[in-house]
Parts: C-alpha cells; structure tokens; sequence
C-alpha cells in the first residue's frame, strides 16, 4: 500500500469521524490485502478482492463477522477514498446468525471479585460490571469523570461519538477511593505503564482472562461484564429506556436483546399449559 494511497485513506476516516479503533482495523486491513498479492489496493480487481474474502473465510477458517470487518474496510477504500461506484464490489450476502448475549451470573461475579486482589484491577472490573461499560469507555475514563457528588460517572466520546452518563454505585464510590489512595491517578484513572497515557485496551483484558482463569469460569469475555449488568438491571426491574441510556445504546431494539437472557422476564412469563 503506497505511502501516498495511505495519507489520502487516513485523512478521509478522520474527515469521516471515524473513531480510533475503526480507523486502525481499516488501514490493517488494507495493509494485509496489499501484503498477500504484493500490490497496492488501488490496482487489484473485484475478483481478486473477492478471491482474498474467500481465502480469509475458507483457508484461514475465520468467522464471518472477522470476514465482513475486512468487506467494510474494503468497500471503504473503493467507494469513500478512490470514489468508485458504489456496488462495484458485489459480495454475496452471507445469512445472518443471530447470537444472543451471554451474561455471568451474579455468583460469577461474585467469583471474580473474590480473586481481584490487585487494586486497580479490582476496580477496572467492578467499574465495567457497575456502570456497564465498554472496554474501551472504561480505559479512557479520567478522574474528573467520576462524579461522586451525584453517583454518575460521565463517559465521553463514546461509540458513535456520544456523551452520556451512567451510575455510580455506593460499592464502586468505596473501591475507587480505596484505588485511588493506593494508586494516585492523575490523567488517567486506569493508566498503563506510562502513566501518561490510558491503560491498553489489550492489557484491560489480559487482566480480565486472568482474574476469569483463576476464579475457575470457563467462557466469557470481558464485554461480557457490560452484557452481564444490561441483564441484572432488567432482572432488578430497571426500566428498559433508562437502561437505554445508560449503555449508550442509539436503538432501543438493541437494549430488548437482553430480555431474552433476563431471569426474572423469563419466569414472569406464563406457558400456555398452566392457562388449560
């Protein structure tokens, strides 16, 4: 990939307001689908774009959700930064495969609090789990977000560009002040090595898988926190648009998601055999 198709594909995702790690899947990409046939992007064919999609499906054994990141990385290029036609990379449309959210029970959270004796990493999960955030939301908190007059904790900049605000339990307001006397944040609330910079969301979860080995739970990831806290606050009888709110979500349609896995709805919910 040239230097120069490079600069104009970077300038055009931030004219876009793309967030951050968008922009970086994007340009990886487009540096691999350079890398396999040693040629720039600009020059390749629909056939060969299409042959690399199929090679990632059916050689590299890939899920299609991994699959369609590259498709829209792809159809950036061609249709934003080289202005080609839109449809002019047909891709046939894979069947949707609907996955439902998988939450921890509230005895598993129990569990991986119970091995976080590390401060700071005590805290990073209690605020993901607490204030259902994501992991990138939870690594670029700042101190000042932090509300504690209030109980709110303001995330800014979150997915899709949005501010909002979420709670800030009496059990969080203990540990982060406990955190922060042994800790001192300064810019960052949860800093990596370089205490001027926000901690990697890579090393978020590294501590996450760790703490989840060692409490002895066999799946989930560290989103599975937030999903997790969506679902315990619909089962504490949380109004569903509050929640809404609170995740950050831009459709309501995504929040009801959590209703299927929500305990207390599926047992308020009457089989036709006890109607006879």
């Amino acid at each position: 990939m040239s230097t120069a198709l490079r600069e104009q594909t970077i300038n055009t995702l931030k004219l876009g307001h793309y967030a951050q790690r968008t922009s970086d899947t994007y340009l990886d990409w487009l540096i691999r689908l350079s890398l396999h046939y040693n040629r720039s992007p600009a020059k390749l064919t629909e056939g060969e774009v299409q042959a690399f999609l199929l090679y990632l499906s059916e050689e590299k054994k890939l899920a299609w959700s991994t699959v369609n990141q590259a498709l829209a990385a792809f159809r950036f290029l061609y249709e934003k930064v080289l202005h080609q036609e839109r449809g002019k990379l047909r891709v046939p449309a894979r069947r949707k495969v609907t996955r439902r959210a998988f939450a921890f029970s509230k005895e598993q959270i129990i569990q991986l609090l119970a091995v976080a004796h590390n401060p700071k990493h005590r805290a990073l999960i209690m605020c993901v789990y607490g204030a259902g955030l994501r992991v990138s939301e939870v690594v670029t908190l700042k101190p000042e977000h932090i509300e504690f007059g209030r109980h709110l904790i303001r995330v800014e900049q979150a997915k899709g560009h949005k501010d909002r605000y979420t709670i800030l339990s009496n059990r969080l307001v203990e540990e982060l002040r406990n955190y922060w006397r042994a800790f001192r944040p300064e810019e960052w609330l949860f800093f990596g090595r370089d205490r001027s910079r926000p901690m990697p969301i890579g090393s978020a979860q590294k501590i996450f898988y760790t703490l989840r080995d060692r409490a002895g739970i066999s799946k989930g990831s560290m989103h599975t926190l937030r999903h997790s806290f969506a679902t315990h606050m619909l089962e504490g009888g949380v109004d569903i648009f509050e929640l809404k709110r609170m995740l950050g979500h831009s459709s309501i349609k995504t929040t009801s998601g959590y209703i299927h896995i929500s305990k207390e709805h599926l047992c308020s919910i009457q089989s036709p055999l006890d109607q006879l």
